[in-house]
């Protein structure tokens, strides 16, 4: 059986991803020990969520840093703190740079299939009317380890589904969120079991 991986989760909306974590572990018995979670922002229902989950829950406001280092260390301090080892990213939509002693223990899901509608400013609803404006016949997502480029780093699986015609980017969106919901924790028990690609380590 795997060690639980020690996690902070990162976000800034909904929570609809912290929200199936914590599903996928009281009944998958998903390997992962959710010891944070850090918003964006305060008003925001994965507040509640973490909250209502007896979870530690900061928020770190980007606004409130004077530099990228002061931003990434009130994000990363906390993690230490806790102890937690890997960090998800579960709709955050800040970009943080990684410290040396997190690099490859950051895990991103990503609304399409790398590198199609992607980088900065491609988030949420804009990547799937970008898929829809191209005319794609298949999206997805990806999920990957994450570096200091947006939507960058190795990839450790990704997920597809055809796109019908005459969908618009609200039907696709709801699509792909299913296929994000089986393709995190999926990427997650890889990593616990040391077989995700890319050479990523648990610790």
């Amino acid at each position: 059986m795997s060690t639980p991986l020690p996690t902070a989760i990162f976000l800034s909306g909904s929570g609809r991803t912290l929200e199936n974590l914590l599903r996928q572990v009281e009944t998958q018995g998903l390997p992962i020990d959710i010891r944070l979670v850090i918003s964006s922002a305060a008003a925001v229902r994965g507040v509640e969520i973490a909250r209502q989950a007896k979870i530690d829950t900061r928020v770190v406001r980007k606004s409130d840093y004077a530099d990228a280092d002061a931003y990434r260390e009130a994000m990363f301090d906390p993690c230490r703190e806790v102890g937690a080892r890997w960090v998800v990213m579960a709709g955050f939509l800040k970009h943080v740079f990684i410290p040396d002693d997190y690099l490859g223990h950051v895990v991103n899901i990503h609304p399409s299939l790398i590198p199609a509608f992607s980088g900065e400013g491609m988030y949420g609803i804009r990547v799937h009317q970008a898929a829809i404006d191209r005319g794609v016949q298949f999206s997805g997502c990806t999920v990957h380890l994450v570096d200091n480029h947006y939507d960058h780093g190795p990839i450790i699986l990704q997920r597809v589904c055809a796109v019908p015609m005459g969908y618009n980017a609200e039907q696709l969106a709801a699509t792909v969120f299913e296929l994000e919901c089986e393709a995190l924790p999926t990427a997650l028990r890889m990593i616990a079991n040391k077989s995700a690609p890319c050479g990523s380590q648990s610790g």
